[in-house]
């Protein structure tokens, strides 16, 4: 009974890596997926990662032991949250254009999350989700955590990376980019609700007894939703986009982890 104590331990260590990317990762994390259903699927690919890796290592539980599965569980938040990131590009840029239409103060529930929503925002994330399932972007989540294993082994130096400021500057450059990719996607809409509240100022100017604010409103969301569907076609290559980032960023973040950028 002895002699499998240590695998035993290895197939703990690997279970709570994958285990935190399911709790916080773009779609497994969502809340009507079912619970059992990410217990089940969390087991079944920490038995595989077993399978490949876990049977040339050897990991005692001593006192040490909690350490390890502290390093690991941090290991699988960190990938998943910062996947996460980049699929809050979308509600980002969906809230800055709901702002700008009106719709901010009228929120909806996101049945993914359980959280309020802007409504374009909520209308792209459901689209990008949808995208991202047809380009199986969940199955190159899980084959990433499978590799995670070859990046970033059970003995890797999480902690002095985080000690020596690398993986903290990675992720808030990463914060930059979501930013800037929300306002990359925004952008058309944004201008052209810009130039319509230009054009709104110029005509009260040139007409003094033109009520803007009666009609103000119902030209820029026309204005938004016309744009919105113009863009429409074009948003699944600007979602590949972010998804091609969002996996090189979790990528480079394993390569900062095993040391191999300095």
């Amino acid at each position: 009974m002895d002699q499998y104590i240590p695998y035993v331990s290895i197939f703990l260590l690997i279970l709570c890596r994958i285990s935190a990317f399911f709790v916080v990762a773009p779609i497994f994390s969502a809340r009507n997926v079912p619970v059992m259903l990410k217990i089940g699927l969390a087991a079944l690919i920490s038995f595989i990662a077993f399978a490949t890796v876990g049977t040339e290592l050897q990991i005692e539980m001593n006192a040490m032991y909690i350490m390890y599965v502290i390093r690991e569980v941090l290991v699988g938040l960190m990938l998943g949250f910062l996947a996460y990131m980049f699929f809050t590009v979308v509600q980002i840029a969906g809230s800055l254009i709901d702002f700008q239409i009106g719709f901010g103060i009228s929120n909806v529930i996101d049945p993914m999350s359980g959280t309020a929503a802007p409504v374009i925002g909520n209308f792209k994330f459901m689209l990008a989700t949808l995208l991202f399932l047809a380009l199986d972007g969940h199955h190159l989540f899980i084959k990433g955590m499978l590799e995670s294993f070859n990046w970033i082994p059970l003995t890797n130096e999480l902690f002095a990376k985080i000690y020596d400021g690398q993986v903290s500057t990675f992720i808030a450059d990463s914060f930059v980019n979501v930013f800037a990719l929300a306002f990359q996607l925004a952008a058309p809409v944004l201008v052209s609700l810009f130039l319509t509240d230009l054009g709104l100022g110029l005509l009260t100017r040139v007409a003094p007894q033109f009520n803007v604010f009666v009609v103000g409103i119902p030209v820029k969301l026309l204005v938004g939703l016309i744009m919105i569907l113009v863009l429409l076609s074009s948003m699944s290559s600007l979602f590949q986009d972010v998804f091609i980032q969002m996996l090189r960023a979790m990528e480079k973040l394993m390569h900062i982890i095993a040391g191999e950028v300095q």
